[in-house]
């Protein structure tokens, strides 16, 4: 069989969890025996020669294009991105640079802006915009909802989370867009997917969504070669030497710093929690600190309190790097408001990191016994699970161990077996 899979997170450059999703997605459909094709937006250029170097440099930098109001609502424009062109893959680009960011793909299609371009037009006269290519697959994995649908395959949907709907405040989403979107993807797509139950309790509690109609595969997010070759200890000795932070003797935050994140309260408990060990936040964003980055003991602020801890704020960082933080570090601190799925909790329970998290949504599905869980709201709490965890060498042995365990329902085997019930229950030989 085969499965397209659209691009639209993959190039986005530091990535997203939708981007671990949609790379793990392809990979796990190719271990299955399936091809797998690639739906993006960018311009290759019309030198046919040349498309295949243009396309790569626009996905190394992350850029799907641009265009003004005038163009955006043209009808030229409407019809012009249904067409996909099929760039040609050979060995004349070394693709070995982009990592995780691009799966072994068979065949890529693409046509500029179009992600852009079928959001306006859902807008403005909320249609779905059509894309066609000679012999599609059979399954079009749209990983993230788009109103978009291939002609001639099944159209599948994922939809990770209701959190504009459930936590409106945290998100700049326009809310009646939103809906409109997720009704569209519901009436108009062959099945949806989801990533844990809670999400998809969501979607048939919002949606009245027909519950044959709609399914938890949850989804994986296998270590970098880097990282699974080599051992805790090379990677904690490593860590120690480029950051000077003992092993397991720091807690680390990491990843989106918006308001479910809730990096305030996160703070907050750990200070309150008196600990030695330093916190550690790795963000792309600036959070209130009084530097951009580097370390802050007394004298620094956050948030315009004086902070009597240490505290060390890390810019993005290479993936393999980020895996041997979290490797080393004493436990993940992920108390979110709310999550779909929960990737940074399901990535430290894999190198054996224990989590404090939250009780709510899909996190207790993720995290299961590998970590504390907390009411994300209450930051004594979240405090008093930061002091059991200082205090209790054989806590963290126990949580260590039961996280290892716990992660096995989401590798890559287990991913894929949710993927084949999937598609059998939409009646695809598989």
């Amino acid at each position: 069989m085969r499965i397209g899979i659209d691009g639209y997170n993959l190039a986005i450059p530091n990535g997203t969890g939708v981007a671990t999703y949609g790379a793990s997605l392809a990979r796990v459909a190719a271990d299955m025996g399936h091809g797998v094709e690639a739906v993006f937006g960018i311009d290759p250029g019309r030198n046919q020669a040349l498309q295949e170097t243009l396309f790569f440099e626009q996905f190394g930098h992350g850029h799907q294009g641009n265009v003004g109001k005038k163009v955006r609502n043209s009808v030229i424009w409407w019809h012009l991105a249904r067409r996909l062109t099929e760039i040609p893959l050979t060995d004349n680009v070394d693709k070995r640079g982009f990592g995780a960011r691009w799966p072994a793909f068979d065949r890529l299609w693409t046509s500029p802006l179009l992600f852009e371009v079928a959001w306006a037009r859902f807008t403005y006269l909320r249609q779905f915009t059509t894309v066609t290519i000679p012999n599609p697959p059979e399954v079009m994995h749209w990983t993230y909802p788009v109103p978009i649908r291939m002609a001639g395959s099944r159209n599948v949907y994922t939809l990770h989370d209701m959190v504009p709907l459930k936590l409106p405040h945290t998100t700049l989403d326009n809310k009646r867009y939103y809906h409109r979107l997720i009704e569209a993807c519901l009436s108009k797509g062959d099945h949806i997917a989801t990533v844990s139950e809670a999400s998809r309790n969501d979607i048939l509690a919002m949606f009245g969504a027909d519950p044959d109609k709609v399914t938890n595969t949850y989804q994986s997010s296998p270590l970098p070669e880097s990282v699974a070759q080599s051992s805790a200890e090379q990677d904690r000795a490593m860590i120690e030497s480029v950051f000077g932070l003992p092993p397991k003797g720091f807690y680390l935050f990491f990843g989106a710093t918006d308001p479910k994140k809730n990096i305030g309260r996160v703070v907050d408990a750990y200070l309150a929690s008196q600990s030695e060990r330093p916190l550690v936040v790795i963000s792309s964003r600036d959070w209130g600190m009084s530097e951009a980055s580097g370390g802050l003991g007394a004298g620094g602020t956050v948030y315009g309190r004086k902070v009597d801890r240490p505290i060390v704020q890390l810019q993005y960082l290479p993936r393999d790097m980020l895996f041997r933080l979290i490797r080393s570090a004493r436990a993940v601190l992920f108390p979110s408001l709310y999550e779909g799925f929960g990737l940074p909790a399901l990535e430290a329970l894999q190198l054996g990191t224990p989590v404090i998290s939250s009780n709510t949504a899909s996190l207790p599905e993720v995290v299961g016994d590998g970590g504390l869980l907390v009411d994300p709201y209450e930051t004594t709490q979240i405090a008093n699970a930061i002091r059991a965890l200082d205090a209790d060498d054989d806590l963290y042995e126990r949580l260590s161990r039961a996280g290892l365990a716990h992660s096995a329902m989401f590798s890559n085997e287990a991913f894929a077996a949710r993927l084949q019930g999937l598609y059998a229950r939409m009646g695809l030989a598989i």
